[in-house]
């Protein structure tokens, strides 16, 4: 136990004796202050600063999100023209080689069609006297008889499709028939001559037809602008002449070949 201070003269005991002050009594105001801190007159605020950095990180990020967006806005746009224009061009190939194809399609279908018109072939039979020829003909050709040679002669018949254009040497027939009433040598001396020029693109070579020995002549026909075929070969005292106007017949022609007969 503490030891009891002795009464000193003069000390008041009335009055309360101080003690430790309490954990919650507030402490003593600054003068000119509010008891907060940093909130007095003439005090910075700490947290300004740092509001101005994060301001500025915010525009920022807003700006490089913006840009980014203009940037793939922009780049989806120019996918999308591209797209578009390849899309158009592949459509546009797609549709010209559909075209093409049916363009092609129709022109197989009707040459086909005109090929099978063509059957039946029929039969030509030139006279008897001058050796029988026969050969077979597209039925779509008509057939013009020029000179039957009936008085002598020469024979001369002319064929073409649907009808027999005006004779002429500047007219197109798809074919010509003529039996000349001259010899072999005398008509291919003919051509010799016109196989002469500096200026012919007439070209010849041999070939069979019906057992016997031909000329075929391909080019420019002599005497004529027509570009066609033109085949010789001998029937006894006689020279038979076939040719073709236009290298379209020729197909025709050359079947026609195969066809020929005579009497010897």
């Amino acid at each position: 136990m503490p030891p009891v201070q002795p009464y000193q003269s003069g000390q008041d005991m009335t009055g309360p004796t101080p003690g430790p002050m309490s954990p919650y009594q507030s402490s003593p105001t600054t003068p000119g202050g509010t008891g907060v801190i940093g909130s007095g007159t003439g005090q910075t605020n700490a947290y300004t600063p740092k509001k101005d950095v994060a301001s500025l990180v915010k525009t920022i990020v807003i700006v490089v999100l913006s840009l980014v967006s203009v940037t793939f806005i922009g780049l989806f746009i120019w996918m999308t023209v591209q797209y578009n224009e390849v899309n158009d061009d592949v459509n546009g190939q797609i549709e010209l080689a559909v075209g093409k194809a049916i363009e092609e399609n129709s022109m197989k279908m009707e040459t086909e069609f005109a090929e099978r018109e063509k059957e039946p072939y029929r039969d030509f039979s030139g006279p008897i006297d001058y050796g029988g020829l026969s050969f077979k003909y597209p039925k779509t050709w008509s057939l013009y008889v020029a000179s039957d040679a009936a008085k002598g002669g020469d024979y001369q018949a002319y064929f073409n499709p649907i009808e027999v254009n005006p004779v002429s040497n500047d007219t197109v027939n798809s074919l010509r028939v003529t039996i000349a009433n001259k010899s072999f040598e005398a008509v291919t001396e003919e051509y010799q001559r016109a196989l002469d020029r500096k200026d012919s693109n007439l070209s010849v070579e041999s070939i069979t037809v019906a057992g016997t020995a031909a000329n075929r002549y391909t080019g420019t026909i002599p005497n004529t602008e027509l570009n066609g075929q033109i085949v010789i070969f001998k029937i006894r005292d006689k020279t038979v002449i076939l040719q073709t106007d236009a290298t379209q017949f020729i197909d025709d022609f050359t079947t026609l070949l195969t066809s020929v007969s005579f009497n010897e």
